[in-house]
């Protein structure tokens, strides 16, 4: 439960600048169009269209995407048609199905997903310990 402000904004989502605002496409429903818009995006119903601007994208076990996703962090669980571009990092789960390619930094992919697609990795590794590729198993 959120605590609210005077101007009836979630007190978190204005500390952050929008970011812990949570979007959900929830299960049953169509969406027919581009989604563009900050914070997190849960999909568990079907998207048809791109989706850009968000700091987060998870798509669910039922969710799919037929479309281009542009975010921060693209979890991915469901079904993807188009490419990712994950400025940061791109997790394909073990239920995931993509069918395109993968612009990102760091990628995990867990035993069981169904990766068709062409993946490219950023150059420039930063200065941490954690591998730019892991198979999760």
């Amino acid at each position: 439960m959120a605590m609210f402000n005077k101007d009836s904004r979630p007190a978190d989502a204005r500390a952050n600048g929008g970011e812990a605002t949570l979007s959900v496409v929830a299960p049953g429903l169509k969406v027919k169009g581009d989604i563009f818009g900050p914070g997190l995006l849960k999909v568990d119903g079907r998207v048809e269209g791109s989706v850009s601007g968000p700091r987060q994208v998870v798509v669910g076990r039922d969710g799919s995407i037929r479309g281009n996703v542009e975010a921060s962090e693209v979890v991915l669980a469901g079904t993807i048609e188009g490419s990712i571009l994950g400025a940061e990092r791109v997790e394909v789960q073990g239920t995931a199905v993509m069918h395109g390619d993968i612009q990102t930094r760091v990628i995990v992919v867990h035993e069981g997903a169904q990766l068709n697609g062409v993946v490219q990795m950023s150059a420039v590794a930063e200065a941490d310990d954690r591998p730019a590729v892991q198979v999760v198993r």
